[in-house]
């Protein structure tokens, strides 16, 4: 793993006794990626609503690190600086309504992000590692495991460079665009946490299978390599399509969505098993192996109980 810069501050622990509420609530989040060889623009819009079990009259405060603010809207309308500040990072609205739209859009620079956090390049690829706090390092978010919320996402790339274009749920719309690029679409209808949100764009292959779920449903399985990689996918492959049955025969859950794709974009000397899927978690059908530590990206489960 990368050294710490012997300037950054130790990690502050979370108690649980200190655990408060949010005080806003994101219900869906519709993401829009220009992925650039210098830099990348992100544009959010957040259907936000104030959390009734929060703080009263509470500022709005969304978690930012190494971001820089393009634009900033409120249900449509440009917010003037004296509505918002940008405090430790963080961008914080004073006094939004109760229910409401935020259009925000931010520039970041993957290829420099060294930590590792967030979106960053390696290997020729964009990945993604948003756990545990990483998805504040490509937008402005309550980046915290009790936000959940309904993601919709376009990812924007050169088509020569980067064919492949990954993200959470099941894919939407893909097509060509001027100037030798070209997008992907992709809607995932189960809420989720940050930091399940995943992302890869890479001149990548398929080791390509199906499941057949208990109730008679085609899954399409992909495992996404580098080229030359894909004939050592074999053993993942078989894993994944056992740890799916293993879910649905232990524990009466069945994947639900129409897809199911597994990254490793990058080599690493001992990676770890990527397939096992987690019933704690909110779903996600995209996980991505690291360069530098071997670990999942972002894993989950896309399982819903056969009882309902």
């Amino acid at each position: 793993m990368p050294d710490l810069p012997r300037d950054s501050a130790p990690p502050q622990p979370t108690r649980h006794a200190e655990y408060r509420p949010p005080d806003f609530v994101i219900d869906t989040v519709d993401l829009s990626f220009a992925l650039g060889e210098e830099e990348t623009l992100v544009t959010s819009r957040l259907t936000v609503r104030r959390n009734p079990a929060g703080t009263p009259k509470a500022p709005l405060r969304l978690d930012g690190e190494e971001l820089e603010l393009v634009s900033l809207a409120l249900d449509g309308a440009a917010l003037p600086p004296d509505r918002y500040r940008i405090e430790d990072g963080d961008l914080v609205i004073a006094d939004p309504p109760g229910v409401f739209a935020l259009d925000i859009a931010v520039r970041i620079k993957p290829q420099l992000n060294t930590a590792l956090s967030g979106l960053y390049t390696s290997g020729g690829n964009f990945c993604t590692q948003c756990e545990a706090e990483g998805f504040r390092r490509i937008t402005y978010f309550t980046d915290r495991p009790d936000v959940s919320a309904r993601y919709r996402v376009r990812i924007e790339a050169d088509k020569a460079r980067y064919p492949i274009l990954l993200s959470n749920g099941n894919p939407a719309e893909r097509g060509d665009l001027p100037g030798g690029k070209h997008f992907a679409a992709w809607d995932d209808p189960h809420p989720k946490p940050s930091y399940l949100f995943a992302l890869v764009a890479g001149d990548l292959v398929a080791l390509k299978d199906s499941f057949t779920t208990a109730s008679g449903r085609e899954v399409a399985l992909a495992i996404w390599v580098r080229r030359g990689d894909e004939g050592k996918c074999a053993h993942a492959m078989a894993s994944l399509k056992a740890s799916m049955r293993w879910d649905e025969e232990t524990y009466g859950l069945e994947y639900d969505l129409e897809t199911r794709a597994t990254c490793w974009p990058n080599p690493t000397p001992r990676p770890t098993p990527t397939t096992r899927t987690s019933r704690a978690s909110s779903p996600t059908n995209i996980s991505t192996i690291g360069p530098a530590t071997g670990s999942p990206a972002a894993t989950g489960s896309n399982c819903r109980s056969k009882k309902g």
